[in-house]
């Protein structure tokens, strides 16, 4: 008897409805994107991007540290030596779609030369734009650098 009461009234159906009527008159929690911006950990790991020096002097000596740790194998490097003696890189390539932005390639550089920013609104229309060209990703470093800067030094108590 209790069980066609139950088949009668649709009780399961009430019971599986219960946490929408729960949740029907409660205040909705919804950010309107681009004019409302979600807060961002100093440490949040998006864009690479080279750095140079202050004296816009190219800090990647090609020790080839960041490609050699790389787990997903999206760093490709290329180095020759300068006139100066020095070893410098004549191609760096970032393959975007292998990479995993897991921050061991910023870990391992010893000069802080690649950086992950914090930039994370980028996309790519055309084929071949996934690859980030050592030109691409100086221009990104010198760009925003400021903001790199910035978030070096709040880091520093956790490097």
């Amino acid at each position: 008897m209790i069980s066609a009461i139950k088949t009668l009234s649709l009780w399961d159906l009430l019971l599986g409805l219960r946490v929408t009527l729960r949740n029907l008159f409660v205040k909705k929690v919804t950010i309107q994107y681009p004019e409302e911006r979600t807060p961002q950990s100093p440490r949040f790991r998006g864009l690479h991007a080279l750095r140079r020096y202050p004296n816009g002097e190219e800090r990647c000596i090609a020790c080839k540290l960041c490609q050699t740790v790389c787990p997903a194998a999206a760093i490709t490097i290329e180095s020759d030596v300068a006139e100066d003696g020095t070893r410098r890189t004549t191609r760096y390539d970032i393959d975007l779609f292998k990479c995993i932005y897991c921050g061991f390639c910023e870990e391992a550089c010893p000069v802080d030369a690649v950086v992950l920013t914090r930039l994370y609104e980028y996309h790519m229309e055309q084929p071949g734009q996934n690859i980030m060209t050592k030109d691409k990703l100086l221009g990104i470093g010198d760009k925003y650098e400021g903001m790199i800067a910035a978030d070096r030094s709040a880091d520093a108590p956790y490097r």
